[in-house]
């Protein structure tokens, strides 16, 4: 190639290494800002739909949000406040344009022991470092730990939280003032307290329930007749109909000069949150506590509460993707920003909503633009509607909470595990008991250990077929086949159950260790089918490696070069002569 030829190519390979670098940043600005990709075709249709997804959600949050501020043991406003950062943060960053991210009940049980302990600022606080967590988490791809929690200690997880947050709500539901810890304490607090319970406040809440599952069983259709659409409305917006019926019934009750015969909310701090830094100190009950009494009084949950938010909104966000790719590494960003954000705003933790993003999907929502509208909603009613909500009845969100509660329950997950597979009932068991009794986090973390010990006893006992066949000539072999891969823990096991098999008899027939199922093996378990061999030879039987992969054979190759001479790839019947001596003319060794 002549300088001619070189003073050419350069500016064209220059050109194309400049075009591949643009669509690289463009290509991970899409990805990591995903509004850039959806933005340019959106359309006026798009955001109609949007609109009506994001209003719909909004009249579900707000009565929500106050709720699950009450279970936190927090102010009322703060439930508000936790509401609407998270749409707008998730609008830029989001993937999925069903996910709703707010406050949750399962984060306001978590947040509502520090709450006890410190007040709303801690709440606040770990709502920062939560953010924190999830974003680095995010950053450093260290989404595949969340694969380590399997579905029967989620679902002994949830049913736990839903049991007790519901169990948190009956005294309220009755009338009865105070606060339960916990599943016992509220059952004693029922029955100590039973002649004070308060028969309106019961019978709002029961008539509030009845309502709540009438509503949600509306026959309505999203594209039927117009009165099934309208059924379809009221259903989706049943929790807005009885908060606003429960205020209107508390507020002409005021009117009227006469005293409300039931608990209301009360007074709710008006206007918009101050926007400021997350509070890095605090006093309450007038002892001061600095930024290392907070985070030590936090301790586990710094790491529990960003693990749980992460498990819950991407387990959402799997469940209605419809067969579109999930990019779990932006979800963790995006969600990691919503928490930090919110912190701001005196936000306590958030992550995607279950009951919202059903909603949100059901309204037909086309892009995250509609969480624009269910922020403004928030807001609006923030700076507008907060003499109101001093008007809902107690008990009404008690209803709902107990509602959303028994809609979180899966009661059959006990059936469905015992025919498919009973032993994982023990962490499923394990960690709805230990939540029950010991708290959520503990709970989490006992069925974890559970899983975490069932799956090295599994990966140290590997399922084996150990049993005598006759090949097409008559000769009897000892075929072995383990059902999966191999790794240390199992290896001493594998030699073990194969001499133990040899040593009960005087046949000295040949060994042949199926390895279609093995994909990969480490030198532990290299070392023990050498072994294996020398033990095997000892008594004067052939140890035979029968259609293993290239790369299991590539290390037991290298740990022992001997071995090379085990392998083989062809039929049974073609290894064995009649006098039960390796053929190696015949047969098509593969090292």
């Amino acid at each position: 190639m002549n300088l001619s030829t070189c003073s050419e190519i350069t500016p064209l390979l220059r050109r194309e290494m400049k075009t591949s670098s643009r669509c690289d940043v463009k290509d991970v600005l899409r990805r990591r800002i995903p509004i850039i990709a959806w933005l340019p075709n959106y359309s006026i249709n798009k955001f109609l739909q949007d609109s009506l997804a994001g209003f719909t959600v909004g009249l579900t949050v707000i009565p929500q949000g106050i709720a699950y501020a009450i279970v936190a043991g927090l102010p009322a406003q703060y439930g508000l406040y936790s509401s609407f950062m998270g749409c707008f943060i998730y609008l830029f960053f989001g993937s999925s344009k069903d996910i709703t991210v707010g406050p949750t009940a399962i984060m306001a049980l978590l947040s509502f022991p520090y709450v006890k302990a410190m007040g709303p600022d801690i709440a606040v606080l770990l709502c920062f470092l939560t953010g924190c967590v999830i974003t680095l988490m995010g950053i450093f791809h260290l989404g595949f730990l969340v694969d380590f929690i399997s579905m029967p200690v989620i679902c002994g997880f949830t049913n736990a939280a839903a049991v007790i947050i519901g169990f948190s709500q009956v005294g309220t539901l009755f009338g009865l003032s105070g606060r339960s810890d916990s599943v016992y304490d509220a059952m004693m607090k029922l029955i100590n307290n039973f002649l004070e319970i308060k028969l309106w406040d019961t019978i709002l809440g029961v008539l509030c329930i009845i309502a709540l599952f009438c509503l949600k069983n509306l026959p309505g259709k999203k594209f039927g007749s117009p009165f099934e659409k309208t059924l379809w409305l009221l259903s989706l917006s049943r929790n807005a109909i009885v908060v606003i019926t429960g205020t209107i019934l508390a507020y002409s009750f005021s009117l009227s000069d006469q005293p409300i015969p039931f608990k209301i909310t009360g007074n709710i701090t008006e206007g918009l949150p101050p926007f400021s830094s997350p509070p890095f100190s605090t006093i309450y009950n007038n002892k001061t506590y600095s930024f290392l009494d907070m985070t030590t009084k936090l301790g586990s949950s710094i790491a529990s509460v960003p693990f749980i938010a992460i498990l819950e909104s991407i387990a959402i966000a799997k469940a209605f993707a419809k067969g579109r790719s999930l990019d779990a590494t932006q979800e963790m960003i995006a969600l990691g920003l919503c928490n930090i954000m919110g912190s701001f705003v005196k936000s306590m933790p958030v992550t995607g909503s279950f009951t919202r993003t059903a909603v949100n999907f059901t309204s037909g929502v086309k892009t995250p633009m509609g969480g624009i509208v269910t922020g403004c909603v928030v807001l609006l009613a923030c700076g507008l509607l907060t003499s109101a909500f001093k008007f809902i009845p107690k008990a009404t969100l008690a209803a709902i909470i107990i509602v959303a509660m028994y809609n979180m329950l899966e009661f059959n997950i006990f059936s469905v595990l015992w025919k498919t597979k009973k032993i994982d009932i023990i962490p499923l068991t394990v960690t709805l008991v230990c939540s029950l009794i010991f708290g959520p986090e503990y709970g989490m973390l006992a069925g974890i250990t559970i899983n975490l010990m069932l799956l090295l006893y599994f990966t140290a006992r590997p399922g084996l077929i150990i049993e005598e066949r006759t090949v097409d000539d008559g000769l009897i072999i000892l075929f072995v086949s383990p059902k999966q891969s191999l790794s240390f823990p199992a290896a001493e096991y594998l030699r073990e159950q194969v001499m133990s098999w040899c040593d009960g008899r005087q046949e000295t027939i040949p060994v042949v260790l199926d390895g279609r199922n093995v994909t990969r093996i480490d030198t532990t378990v290299a070392k023990n089918l050498t072994l294996l061999n020398m033990d095997l030879e000892a008594r004067r039987q052939k140890l035979i490696l029968w259609k293993w992969c290239d790369e299991a054979k590539k290390t037991l190759t290298c740990y022992d070069s001997e071995t090379a001479s085990l392998f083989r790839s062809c039929t049974l019947s073609q290894i064995f002569s009649d006098n039960n001596t390796i053929l190696p003319d015949r047969v098509d060794v593969i090292i």
